[in-house]
């Protein structure tokens, strides 16, 4: 058993308001650079929605992600070494700049310096690549004012598994419906940027499994971004070199949650430690799409397991942080209540954010001028929701229906749980009825309707001890060199003066 610590996350669907506060905030603090305008280390996606950049999760077009062949070890879609080598040369699979979309502002001094005249001045937007005039026609999340319409929504690749009724069923008018989907890098156990980096210049951190670019050694080959499923590695055109979200390690180190969690207003988001068996990680991927859920849930290992303590304390994992691991609300959602799913597993990166699937409006129909939404059975709103559970089976299960349809009949649960708490309209006997066939006591559920409800940031949040200075003991014994530096980018010593 080897044990290793990995930072993970939990993104709760049901409550993303799709505010783009966390993409704000994101690109405030790193991405705000020449050569860094169309970087969105965090994205908010309409779904269905073909999301960003465009068509991301066709991988029969931009081949990201590892592919099983013949029961051997996972090989990464882009091909053999030698492939990949002439493909340095010339990449079809890269996206284009018209799959993000063309870098914009706008000219503001024509509000201050227009003439006066008649009409109001208006400021047009800019090229920031030509520096002339240009239609805005592509952006960030330009699904979002077209959502669930079929002028983007159509084009989903997670369409495609269902049934032609019940795609033209998605887009009449009355069923209109749509979620939101925020997107950081998943800092993967298997990440195909770091098999497929030419230079070696991409590394999974070893303290912590955040997946980083060294910036020195990167020589912008751009495998990285072909490589990663999630397209969440970009190009900056202005240093020749690769970019990705750092998970922002600076603030982990001092106990701070990341940027785009703390200003998070849904609190939709979750941190915190996981422990897993690095020995198991290969076997893992060579299981068929529809168990790849289970067994990335079963590399996950219980920080009460007395074996596990041991193992991870050989590992270097201290007992401060074991403490913080046993605290981690990513390990409640994902290993203890199964609500949470990791997104396209079938891409077999292992993604370390997973989410929780979103409870939607039930279809309903129109008779006699009446828009009937009454439910017979159970769990109708399950069975009958606006989203066909298979879209969303394609989205956070390879297309297994079971482990999505048992988050969301869990979710529904605990809603009726708590009105027959509160309201008092639902009948007793229904309830207990409903938390037995998810398996689930009254406790269970009160502690799922707390961390989902009321959480504080220190349940939300729960940061293991860096211990930053033990890992870099490792690589270099002399460590006043490396005092006072720190930070993304070249490890300077910062100095006074410009």
């Amino acid at each position: 058993m080897d044990v290793r610590l990995q930072i993970s996350m939990v993104f709760h669907l049901d409550k993303c308001i799709g505010c783009h506060t966390c993409s704000i905030a994101c690109k405030n603090v790193w991405t705000d650079r020449k050569g860094a305008e169309y970087m969105w280390w965090n994205n908010v996606e309409t779904k269905p929605g073909t999301g960003y950049p465009t068509a991301w999760e066709d991988q029969g077009k931009y081949k990201g992600g590892w592919e099983q062949k013949n029961g051997g070890k996972p090989e990464l879609k882009m091909g053999k070494r030698s492939s990949r080598l002439l493909n340095i040369f010339h990449n079809p699979a890269l996206p284009r700049m018209d799959d993000y979309y063309e870098p914009f502002t706008y000219k503001y001094e024509d509000l201050f310096d227009s003439p006066e005249g008649a009409d109001q001045p208006t400021a047009r937007p800019i090229s920031m690549v030509t520096g002339k005039f240009m239609d805005i026609e592509a952006g960030p999340n330009w699904d979002d004012d077209l959502g669930g319409s079929p002028v983007y929504a159509k084009n989903d690749p997670n369409l495609e598994g269902l049934t032609p009724e019940q795609r033209q069923e998605l887009f009449d008018v009355e069923r209109l419906v749509f979620f939101y989907l925020p997107r950081i890098c998943n800092h993967c156990l298997n990440p195909g940027c770091v098999a497929a980096c030419p230079s070696g210049a991409i590394y999974k951190r070893g303290e912590d499994g955040v997946v980083l670019i060294n910036q020195e050694v990167c020589r912008g080959w751009r495998m990285c971004v072909s490589a990663c499923p999630y397209k969440k590695t970009y190009y900056n055109w202005s240093t020749g070199k690769s970019e990705k979200c750092i998970l922002c390690f600076p603030r982990l180190e001092t106990g701070q949650a990341p940027a785009c969690f703390h200003s998070c207003v849904g609190r939709i988001r979750y941190l915190g430690g996981l422990l897993y068996d690095a020995d198991r990680l290969v076997d893992s991927l060579k299981v068929d799409d529809t168990n790849l859920v289970d067994a990335h849930r079963d590399l996950i290992l219980d920080p009460r397991d007395p074996v596990v303590r041991a193992n991870a304390k050989k590992n270097g994992i201290d007992e401060r942080t074991l403490e913080a691991i046993e605290r981690s609300p990513v390990y409640r959602y994902v290993k203890e209540w199964k609500l949470a799913l990791p997104l396209h597993p079938e891409f077999r990166t292992l993604p370390m954010l997973f989410y929780v699937p979103p409870l939607l409006p039930v279809m309903a129909k129109t008779e006699d001028g009446v828009y009937d939404a009454a439910n017979e059975e159970l769990f109708s709103p399950i069975d009958k929701a606006r989203l066909p559970i298979q879209y969303l089976a394609s989205l956070f299960s390879a297309g297994n229906t079971d482990h999505v349809s048992y988050a969301l009949r869990k979710q529904y649960a605990v809603r009726m749980f708590k009105r027959l708490e509160t309201v008092g309209d639902v009948d007793t006997a229904v309830v207990r009825q409903a938390l037995a066939e998810c398996g689930m006591d009254e406790a269970e559920a009160e502690a799922i309707y707390r961390l989902t409800s009321l959480p504080t940031m220190d349940e939300r949040v729960v940061i293991p001890p860096s211990h930053r200075e033990e890992a870099m003991a490792m690589l270099d014994d002399n460590m006043w060199e490396q005092k006072g530096s720190a930070g993304f980018g070249f490890r300077e010593a910062p100095a006074r003066g410009a």
